[in-house]
């Protein structure tokens, strides 16, 4: 403990304890050597960690997206679809009965005679091979290029991290806030919607071929 100059009065011993647990505080706090070295290993690590994370991200992106194209909709799951189709089908069961009736007026045998059906499509447009196609194109490519842009991210960040412990400018406390700070590879890349990749489709090009066929 360095003396005091002259015309300064001594410390007490009080004083002289707290100046010495304040030093001991600020020491506590700087980043030792093994620190900076255990943090840039684990900086490193971790991105080749979130690089293989981020592959894996993808593949989930894209099962995700073919469940979405593959869900189905029956109009019993919906108290309105059901009434909606319990309505047309009556409808039709009277039109038919009309149908029938005139057939016999003409005297056209029931085999030959036209008849009406009632059809609900529980996967609209997403029942077209093609269209299933065009949607999986488009999305094939939003997820690979949200995969090099997170990729980069994560190359920066960690460039970034280690400049800084190279520089001894962090504490320890800042290392942790640092580090927790960094982005998780879901925030880099959030899960695709089916109505924003129809968006970019429709932006891209105008799909014509299919709509008029049976799904298959």
């Amino acid at each position: 403990m360095p003396r005091p100059t002259i015309g300064e009065s001594a410390m007490t011993p009080a004083e002289r304890q707290r100046r010495y647990r304040d030093a001991n505080v600020t020491r506590s706090k700087a980043m030792t050597k093994s620190e900076r070295e255990e943090l840039g290993r684990l900086v490193r690590q971790r991105e080749r960690v979130l690089k293989t994370m981020a592959k894996q991200r993808s593949a989930e992106l894209l099962a995700e997206f073919e469940r979405q194209m593959a869900q189905r909709y029956h109009y019993d799951q919906d108290q309105t679809w059901n009434a909606a189709h319990q309505a047309a089908r009556e409808a039709v069961d009277a039109a038919r009965e009309q149908v029938e009736a005139r057939c016999a007026e003409l005297g056209i045998p029931k085999q030959f005679a036209p008849n009406l059906q009632v059809y609900w499509w529980d996967r609209g447009e997403n029942a077209v091979k093609e269209r299933r196609g065009e949607l999986r194109k488009v999305a094939t490519s939003r997820i690979a290029a949200l995969e090099k842009a997170a990729i980069v991210e994560i190359e920066r960040q960690s460039l970034q991290a280690q400049i800084k412990l190279a520089e001894h400018m962090l504490s320890s406390e800042a290392a942790q806030e640092f580090l927790a700070s960094m982005p998780t590879v879901e925030e880099l890349m959030p899960p695709l919607e089916l109505q924003s990749i129809e968006s970019m489709l429709k932006r891209e090009q105008t799909w014509l071929p299919g709509r008029d066929r049976l799904p298959e």
